[in-house]
């Protein structure tokens, strides 16, 4: 499941996330969400979260 909408992401879910340094090699990041920053129901690119690790990106694949 890709992360373009903000209802499907729940805090504590695991999901996969681009970092803004890894944007152009789309090296992707594991972890469980801790915020959700993105307001807007959905984002082209992906909704923008915090994992509990501290890594800000956007959400490319939802894990569970």
């Amino acid at each position: 499941m890709n992360g373009q909408n903000r209802s499907a992401i729940k805090i504590g879910q695991r999901v996969k996330i681009v970092l803004k340094k890894d944007q152009r090699t789309g090296t992707l990041t594991e972890g469980t969400v801790a915020n959700i920053l993105t307001n807007s129901p959905s984002h082209p690119h992906g909704i923008k979260v915090k994992l509990s690790g501290g890594q800000v990106g956007r959400v490319k694949e939802i894990i569970g």
